[in-house]
C-alpha cells in the first residue's frame, strides 16, 4: 500500500493519494482543484486514479474532486448522510456509514463522524494485503493533531443560526462512539495543519494516533468524565475569525465547482493593453511584491497579494468572483511564477486571469499613504481599524481601534464610516497592506500605519514618561 499526503502550505491543507502497488489503482482523497500534483504522483507510481472522494462539503478551499473525475475517468464519491439539506447537488456514488470504497487490496470504509458539519465522514484505510484490521484514519475536518474541527462554521460562514451547538454536541458524540472506540495504534491522518481557520489550536505534525490523541488532545479528559457541558464550553471557546469566503467555497463545493479541464500557459501581457485595460477598469492589476516594496509605488487601484504561501487565502480576502468580473492581471518574475500564482487562486475559486506583466514600468503608479506611530494620537481618523483576528485584538490593540479581520472586512464595508479617512493595522503590516489596497479600490480614503500594531507597541514602550 502507498501513502501519500499532499499538503497545501497556503491553506494548511492535507490531500490523500493512496494506492494499491499489486493492481495500480488509487483513490484520491480531499484532492484540491490544480490536479496535476496528482496526476504526477500517479504515473510515477505506475497508478491509475479509479476513485475521488472528500471527507465534506469543504469550506475553505475549492474541491478537486470534479476534477480529478473528468481527467482521468475516476468514480465520484460524496457523503449521502447529514439529512436532506447537506446533500451534494451534483452526480455521484452516494456513501453512508460502513460503506467501502475498494481499490485493489484496500479499503476504505466510511464513517459517519458529524460535529464540524452534518456530512462529514472520516475514512478508515484497511491494507488487506497486510491485515484484515484497519490501521489508517483518514479523519478529514473532524480530528486534527491536538484539535477538532470547529462546530461553528455554518455559523460564521454559511448563514447558520445556532447550528454551533449541536455540532458542538455531534461532536462529543463522535469522539466517544467512533474515535473512542478505535485501537489506540490506528494512526490519524487529518486534512489541516496548523495555520488552518478551521480549528483554534492545530499542530503542525502531519499525524498522531487514536491513542495519543485520547491522552493528550485538550479535549480527552472531558470525554474520560463523560463532562459533555464542558466539552461544548471549551470548544466552542476562542475559535479564530472565519473567512467570508467560506460562504463561497461551500455553495460551490455543494453544488459541484466548475470544471477546468486542461489548462493553457498564462500569457505575458503587452504594457499598453494592460494600462488601456486599466484606464477603462476592464481590468484589475494584482501587485504580488511585499508590502514594504508596495508602498515604495504600486499601480493605482492594484490589490496587494504579496506571492509566497498566502497567495490563496489573501486572493480569497479582496477578490470576490460573483461580483468582481474583470480578469486579473498577475506581477510575476516570468511565466512559471505567474502559473504557480494561478494555481494558487483556482484552489479558491478565482480563475480568470487574463495573464502577467513583470514590471510595473508605464502603468498608472500611485504611493499609499502612511502615518507614523507618533502621528496617530493627533492624526484626524474618521476610525483607527484593526484589521487583525478578534483574539488578537483581545490581547492589545491600539486605544479606540475598532476591530474587523481581513478575512471578513470587504463583506461587512456597512461598519466603516462613509466619510473620512480610516487608518489600518494590523500585527506587522502584510495582511494590513492587502486590506488597504482592497478598501481604496473601493474608493476609501485609506492611510497605513507605518509598521502597524509591533512599530505602535515598539514605539509607545520607548516614549519617556512624562
Amino acid at each position: 500500500m502507498l501513502i501519500e499526503r499532499i499538503y497545501d502550505e497556503d491553506l494548511a491543507q492535507a490531500s490523500y493519494l493512496i494506492g494499491c502497488q499489486a493492481n495500480g489503482t488509487a483513490v484520491v482523497v480531499d484532492g484540491r482543484r490544480d490536479i496535476a500534483v496528482y496526476l504526477e504522483l500517479a504515473a510515477k507510481n505506475g497508478m491509475k486514479i479509479t476513485a475521488v472522494t472528500e471527507t465534506h462539503i469543504h469550506a475553505d478551499y475549492l474541491s478537486g474532486t470534479r476534477e480529478l473525475a473528468a481527467a482521468t475517468g475516476a468514480t465520484i464519491y460524496v457523503s449521502g448522510e447529514g439529512g436532506p439539506e447537506w446533500q451534494y447537488e451534483f452526480d455521484g456514488e452516494r456513501l453512508y456509514d460502513g460503506d467501502e470504497i475498494t481499490v485493489g487490496n484496500i479499503s476504505l470504509q466510511a464513517v459517519h463522524t458529524p460535529g464540524h458539519t452534518p456530512e462529514h465522514l472520516s475514512f478508515l484505510v484497511t491494507d488487506g494485503a497486510f491485515s484484515g484490521q484497519p490501521g489508517y484514519l483518514l479523519s478529514g475536518d473532524f480530528v486534527f493533531s491536538g484539535d477538532l474541527g470547529r462546530p461553528d462554521l455554518l455559523d460564521e460562514a454559511a448563514g447558520g443560526v445556532d447550528t454551533r451547538f449541536e455540532g458542538a454536541k455531534q461532536l462529543f458524540s463522535s469522539l466517544r462512539d467512533k474515535f473512542l472506540t478505535l485501537p489506540d495504534y490506528v494512526q490519524v491522518h487529518p486534512a489541516h495543519g496548523a495555520g488552518s481557520a478551521c480549528g483554534k489550536a492545530l499542530g503542525a505534525i502531519p499525524s498522531s494516533t487514536v491513542g495519543y490523541e485520547r491522552l493528550y488532545a485538550w479535549w480527552g479528559p472531558y470525554l474520560a468524565a463523560n463532562d459533555e457541558q464542558g466539552f461544548i464550553d471549551e470548544l466552542l471557546h476562542g475559535q479564530p475569525d472565519a473567512h467570508a469566503y467560506f460562504g463561497r467555497m461551500k455553495r460551490e463545493n455543494r453544488e459541484g465547482p466548475a470544471v477546468l479541464g486542461e489548462r493553457t500557459p498564462l500569457p505575458e501581457l503587452a504594457t499598453e493593453t494592460v494600462a488601456a485595460g486599466l484606464e477603462a477598469d476592464s481590468l484589475t492589476f494584482i501587485d504580488t511584491r511585499s508590502n514594504s516594496e508596495v508602498h515604495h509605488g504600486t499601480v493605482a487601484r492594484s490589490l496587494n497579494v504579496p506571492a509566497g504561501k498566502s497567495v490563496a487565502s489573501y486572493s480569497a480576502w479582496v477578490v470576490n468572483p460573483e461580483t468582481d468580473k474583470n480578469p486579473l492581471v498577475l506581477l510575476a518574475h516570468d511565466q512559471e511564477q505567474a502559473q504557480d500564482m494561478s494555481d494558487h487562486l483556482v484552489r479558491v475559486g478565482i480563475d480568470n486571469v487574463a495573464g502577467y506583466v513583470t514590471s510595473i514600468t508605464g502603468l498608472p503608479t500611485t504611493i499609499p499613504k502612511l502615518v507614523q506611530p507618533e502621528e496617530l494620537e493627533g492624526f484626524n481618523a474618521a476610525m483607527v481599524l484593526d484589521i487583525r483576528n478578534k483574539t488578537e485584538h483581545a490581547a492589545g490593540h491600539v486605544q479606540g481601534s475598532y476591530q474587523l479581520s481581513g478575512g471578513r472586512l470587504m463583506w461587512h464595508l456597512d461598519e466603516l464610516p462613509a466619510n473620512g479617512t480610516i487608518v489600518t493595522y494590523c500585527q506587522s503590516g502584510v495582511r494590513n497592506s492587502v486590506s488597504a489596497s482592497a478598501l481604496r479600490r473601493a474608493g476609501y480614503d485609506v492611510v497605513e500605519l507605518d509598521g502597524s500594531y509591533a512599530g505602535w507597541k515598539s514605539w509607545k514602550n520607548n516614549v519617556p514618561a512624562a
